[in-house]
């Protein structure tokens, strides 16, 4: 029998895997098993009625408008901080993970009266018809500030490990910037790309404290799910608070089994096209 070559393996992932159960598996058992009280029909019921399937539909298409934003963002955003010196450039760095440090609460008052009517943000862009604040488009740069740092640091690391050896040779075969960027980078760095934006969509989804301040929280126009949840609570519905919130985990859980089958399916077609 071979041995680890790890010393105390055992008692460290037992202790790892004792951890996860009471810290999530017992949790989240306890979720679904809350919700079952309902029976099927019930459950249904509740999932399927006009006020929750609103409030999924603004969850989930805020927190895709928000994915795309960082997308783009926090793409560009780990590129200037791995490829260019510039004056700033630590603080800029540092400033990345301030909505991680930052209270959501606080998040969300901020960007309240940044994109009030009368703040700074808001009353620029009120005299253009843009209307953020209490607005669904509030939700969305709620779901985008608290996002951005899983785009920037699931790519980051990946670009500053990638050599400049291919970048050269398929410069040298007359490949422009966004050629060399679409044949070379972008595959290198496509793994750790979907996994910052699976982070981010899920985060969104789950996202409160900053939005509903800034969402103004209105049934069928700016009520998220979760905020749905925290309503059937302080309505002592529980099994209906507990089915709402069992969806929006099967929905994450279906997100992460799509991002872990196409990542390895990209993983699979690079081995074979090599």
């Amino acid at each position: 029998m071979l041995r680890s070559p790890l010393p105390g393996f055992r008692l460290a992932i037992g202790c790892t895997l004792v951890y996860l159960a009471v810290i999530v598996l017992l949790p989240l058992a306890a979720l679904v098993l809350q919700a079952s009280g309902l029976g099927w029909e019930r459950f249904f019921t509740v999932i399927s009625g006009d006020r929750a399937l609103a409030a999924f539909r603004v969850t989930a298409l805020a927190a895709l408008g928000a994915t795309a934003v960082n997308g783009i963002v926090g793409l560009a955003l780990a590129w200037a901080l791995v490829r260019y010196e510039f004056p700033g450039k630590r603080l800029l760095d540092a400033a990345v993970d301030v909505p991680f440090a930052l209270p959501t609460a606080v998040a969300g008052v901020a960007l309240t009266a940044l994109f009030a009517r009368n703040g700074w943000y808001g009353s620029a862009l009120e005299p253009l018809g843009i209307t953020v604040a209490y607005a669904p488009l509030g939700i969305v740069v709620a779901m985008a500030f608290t996002s951005l740092p899983f785009v920037v640091r699931s790519v980051q690391p990946v670009l500053q490990d990638l050599t400049d050896d291919l970048e050269e040779a398929a410069e040298t075969l007359g490949a422009g910037p966004a050629r060399v960027f679409r044949s070379v980078v972008f595959p290198a760095i496509f793994p750790a790309y979907l996994a910052g934006l699976s982070l981010a969509f899920a985060r969104s989804l789950g996202e409160f404290g900053a939005v509903i301040f800034i969402a103004g929280n209105q049934p069928f126009h700016t009520e998220i799910a979760a905020l749905l949840v925290f309503i059937r609570l302080e309505e002592y519905d529980y099994q209906a608070a507990a089915a709402i919130a069992t969806a929006m985990l099967a929905a994450a859980f279906a997100m992460l089994l799509i991002t872990n089958a196409i990542q390895l399916w990209h993983l699979r077609y690079l081995r074979t096209d090599r």
